[in-house]
């Protein structure tokens, strides 16, 4: 029997021992541990934030199971601090350490902006839902993503109504594969641009008429707002692959209005050729 000496014992190595049910597992590992991360911040060069991290391998039928504890192994030797840039590093320690084909890392974090009222520059900060997804071995893959608060007003509303139109807050979340050097910032552009208006930590009284006739003057369906997202992702040469979803959260509807769409620059099969 295999296993770790203890003293004159052994412990037995239950997950290295061999399986006969012949089922590989696509991906085997651990879930939502917090730790700590640095992000590249456009404006101040690094930001540290806690991500939720998971990490997970490929296992081959003939093993009963991993082993979880080199999973932790592997953050804890990145000194307690993970960023995008060595992601890579960690893929490969995460495989190596595993003897995996094909090793799986993704986070999810708050990353922090700061903005300036549009009339009176009052300064203050908003948090975004990001993240990436990364794969190494057999797939390799880099997906990021952001989640952006807009505003909509609803087009349908301001043709029919004789006073004003109803609006409300939308996300727009953004899912990109790209080649080269993108910032969260730039993504979170584009997603502000497609919808009715910006949102704004702080608004005094001349900020809160802007975005109100702002968004008056530029209604949008989630429909809209999706194609305007897609229009410029379009120009974007770094970016091979994208997705886009928005949701309404409807001030007038029992309801939430949503729209998805995905686009490849080129598609999958003929990328590597």
């Amino acid at each position: 029997m295999s296993g770790i000496p203890v003293g004159s014992a052994a412990l037995a190595d239950v997950q290295g021992s061999l399986d006969e049910r012949n089922v590989k597992i696509d991906k085997v590992g651990v879930k939502n541990i917090r730790y700590p991360i640095v992000v590249r911040d456009r404006a101040k060069k690094n930001q540290h934030t806690v991500g939720m991290v998971n990490m997970y391998v490929d296992l081959p039928h003939q093993f009963k199971g991993t082993h979880m504890s080199r999973f932790i192994e592997v953050l804890n030797e990145h000194n307690g601090l993970i960023s995008v840039e060595r992601v890579p590093e960690i893929l490969e320690s995460i495989r190596s350490r595993l003897d995996a084909q094909t090793a799986h890392f993704s986070v999810t974090f708050p990353y922090f902006i700061e903005k300036e009222a549009p009339v009176t520059g009052a300064p203050g900060v908003m948090s975004l839902e990001c993240g990436f997804d990364a794969s190494a071995g057999a797939v390799n893959d880099f997906v990021l993503s952001v989640t952006v608060k807009v505003a909509t007003l609803c087009p349908c509303s301001k043709e029919i109504s004789t006073r004003g139109a109803h609006n409300q807050r939308g996300h727009v979340q953004i899912k990109v594969r790209f080649e080269g050097e993108l910032w969260i910032e730039e993504l979170v552009e584009v997603a502000e641009a497609s919808g009715s208006c910006a949102l704004y930590p702080l608004l005094k009284r001349e900020d809160e008429k802007h975005v109100t006739e702002k968004a008056f003057d530029n209604p949008r369906f989630v429909e809209d707002v999706v194609r305007e997202a897609a229009l410029r992702l379009r120009k974007d040469p770094r970016i091979k692959w994208f997705q886009v979803q928005v949701e309404n959260f409807e001030s007038i509807h029992d309801h939430n209005a949503y729209a998805f769409l995905e686009e490849w620059r080129v598609p999958p099969e003929l990328a590597d050729g």
